[in-house]
């Protein structure tokens, strides 16, 4: 997946649609420009009236410093050209290095600062404490300062392509950060100028939680409304603790609990190791290891298709006589879970059935009985959004010529299939890199046979759609992208292309998670005063996760430097949706005019920080699962006079169309994707299921 992005090509700031027509060939104004004598691009001069400075200079400049480089041969003297443009940037003053005008996402230190002058040319002013990278920026610097707002704007990382610097292209995954963070940074704060300039009111942030040394400090009503439980009642803690000892419980949650909920667990952790916190994935096997150490009974914090997954898998362990435990006496449902299970998917497995050889890939988040009932149709596998590319991969490679058919989730369907297309303009050795049994004919000849459910979605996911991704190329484009892979394709692109340059993450929630504690470890190593900013792509219930994870690794270690962690909470005004008739959610909401008429409003009824008018990432079916719950239900156990009957996790009696076990043929596919994550392999039985069906 690493090696994937290298091909991802968005752009987060490019107002002209055909940026690749800007740059004339290199060859041709290689000729045109040869009688130029090589040196290092000095910065424009001031004086200079502004006509000279503008009409197209910077594309000029920048085909004069590739024709530099690239008539140097040697590497060693590519070095000591870089060494002389560094030398030659002009001084930075020493009140410019502070924390705001710090470029994100550089090994080495780097400062910019940018403004305009009375000309309304963009001056810009760079420094690194590093000499390699002191003269990338110098280079960018001798290319864009003086030029005109628009033409930093329409100026793409694409541009700097040919340029070969210290032997390697800028296209390398060592060059690629310094390069696009610093470009990012010019293009990020010459929009701002342009909005002071027209006067322009600047956008509002996002609500955000800022992490440091000294405590939290939260910006905006839900900030604040999440930061409320982050330093939980010490008297509820005990009061948890103690009734879980005495009747040997074991709690698993999923990372999208209500923060109230996740900050008495993450306290309560210290005191009863029988709690965990994962995505779902996890979850079930955890239960299994409580039940192993003696827990009598397991509560499931979570939506019901994962108290069944519980269940399910405790049964095949064993542990039979072991309870499991929802929050309510109500479903808790799912969009994902409620989408696989309508008339439309089993359409769609009905067509796959009909395509022989056919593997039926289905995402996890989804009920038992639904993959008991897709596996009888076709051969099944689940998938979790950390191991789906890689399960279809192995998939085409021990069946070449198979059908793939995943569900239900449109979304990740969509850039799956994306992916791939950006995968066939990479070299095969790059491919094989990512998987040994593929390249570019292979991939080009799987998309074909590559099929995604089309009307099925989260809804918490879903919010992360144009408005969202708008504001954040304008607010938040140089800070760090994380993104689930469920959410819609732009939000997707906008995360794979600052994945591309050191600075997102594409994948589950868990994948976010160690994204974010692996950039402040490097930050911790650097021993540097910084401020890292994190724009968190999926459910505002991560935050507790995350921010537990951020003070172990603050309090770590003693240090003279101040580090911020800050979490953005991205926030739609157009979040507000519906369910639609088959109980699936699709792809386009409409928001009707009678508020009554809505199925789900997120995080309007508990008072989070979210209205109607500014819907935040927040799961309403997830936040059924109150702590007055979990207490009410532990406090009851064990339940001699039935009382939490309708508390109970599923436990299927029923059969599958054809006369099998809904227990046992659910379990299938998750035990064939153990054996996959085990192995790298699909399981023998599963193949011949595929080939001999």
């Amino acid at each position: 997946m690493e090696a994937a992005t290298a091909t991802t090509r968005f752009l987060i700031s490019s107002p002209t649609p055909n940026h690749k027509t800007l740059l004339p060939s290199t060859a041709r104004l290689r000729r045109r420009l040869r009688p130029l004598a090589v040196r290092c691009l000095q910065t424009p001069d001031r004086t200079l009236p502004y006509s000279a400075v503008a009409s197209g200079l910077p594309r000029h400049r920048l085909v004069r410093l590739v024709d530099e480089f690239a008539s140097l041969t040697e590497p060693v003297d590519r070095v000591k050209r870089l060494l002389a443009c560094a030398a030659s940037l002009p001084a930075f003053p020493e009140a410019g290095r502070v924390p705001a005008n710090r470029v994100m996402g550089c090994t080495a230190q780097v400062w910019l600062s940018v403004a305009m002058d009375e000309l309304g040319r963009v001056r810009f002013a760079a420094d690194s404490d590093t000499e390699i990278t002191k003269g990338f920026c110098a280079c960018l610097v001798s290319v864009l300062d003086g030029a005109l707002p628009e033409e930093v704007l329409e100026m793409t990382p694409e541009a700097f392509g040919d340029l070969n610097v210290v032997g390697l292209p800028v296209r390398a995954h060592s060059r690629v950060n310094t390069w696009h963070n610093v470009l990012i940074s010019m293009q990020k704060r010459t929009t701002a100028l342009i909005a002071k300039r027209e006067g322009r009111p600047s956008a509002d942030p996002f609500p955000s939680l800022v992490i440091g040394p000294d405590g939290i400090e939260a910006k905006g009503s839900y900030a604040e409304a999440q930061a409320m439980f982050l330093s939980p009642d010490e008297s509820k803690i005990k009061e948890l603790v103690s009734v879980l000892r005495k009747q040997k419980i074991g709690v698993v949650a999923h990372f999208y609990m209500d923060p109230e909920v996740q900050g008495i667990l993450t306290a309560a952790q210290k005191l009863w190791p029988h709690i965990h916190i994962s995505d779902s994935l996890v979850m079930a096997d955890r239960a299994v290891k409580m039940a192993e150490a003696g827990c009598k009974y397991i509560t499931v914090l979570g939506v019901d298709f994962m108290s069944e997954n519980v269940r399910a898998i405790l049964d095949q362990a064993d542990f039979k006589k072991v309870g499991v435990y929802r929050m309510s006496n109500e479903l808790i449902g799912c969009s994902l879970a409620d989408a696989a299970a309508s008339s439309t998917y089993m359409q769609f497995l009905e067509a796959a059935s009909n395509s022989p050889p056919s593997l039926h890939v289905i995402y996890i988040n989804t009920s038992l009985e639904t993959k008991a009932y897709g596996h009888e149709l076709v051969p099944t596998i689940t998938c979790t959004s950390s191991n789906v590319v890689q399960t279809i991969f192995q998939a085409f490679a021990q069946v070449p010529d198979l059908n793939v058919w995943y569900g239900p989730d449109s979304y990740m369907g969509a850039n799956i299939v994306e992916l791939f297309h950006q995968m066939t303009d990479m070299t095969d050795e790059e491919i094989s890199g990512i998987h040994p049994d593929h390249n570019r004919n292979s991939i080009r000849s799987l998309l074909k046979r590559l099929h995604f459910y089309q009307d099925g979605n989260c809804i918490v996911h879903d919010m992360f759609g144009h408005e969202v991704v708008e504001r954040i190329k304008e607010l938040y484009c140089d800070a760090f992208l994380t993104a689930h892979f469920e959410v819609p394709g732009e939000m997707f692109s906008l995360a794979m292309e600052a994945k591309r340059r050191g600075m997102g993450v594409v994948g589950s929630t868990q994948n976010i998670l160690d994204f974010i504690k692996n950039r402040v470890q490097e930050a911790l190593d650097r021993d540097i005063d910084d401020h890292l900013q994190f724009v968190l792509g999926t459910e505002s219930g991560m935050l507790t996760s995350i921010v537990a994870a951020v003070r172990r690794l603050l309090g770590s270690r003693e240090s003279r430097c101040k580090i911020k962690v800050e979490i953005v909470f991205p926030v739609s005004s157009d979040s507000v949706s519906r369910t639609s008739v088959n109980g699936s959610q699709g792809l386009n909401y409409a928001i009707p005019s009678d508020i009554t008429e809505l199925a789900v409003v997120p995080g309007v009824a508990n008072g989070e920080g979210c209205s109607v008018h500014g819907g935040c990432a927040s799961c309403p079916y997830m936040k059924m699962n109150s702590l007055n719950s979990l207490l009410r239900v532990c406090q009851q156990l064990p339940d001699k006079d039935g009382t939490l009957h309708a508390y109970e996790a599923n436990r299927f009696n029923a059969v599958t169309p054809g006369g099998k076990p809904v227990a046992d043929i659910g379990c299938e596919p998750i035990l064939h994707m153990r054996h996959f994550q085990a192995t790298g392999k699909l399981p023998d039985k599963l193949i011949h299921h595929i080939l001999h069906r």
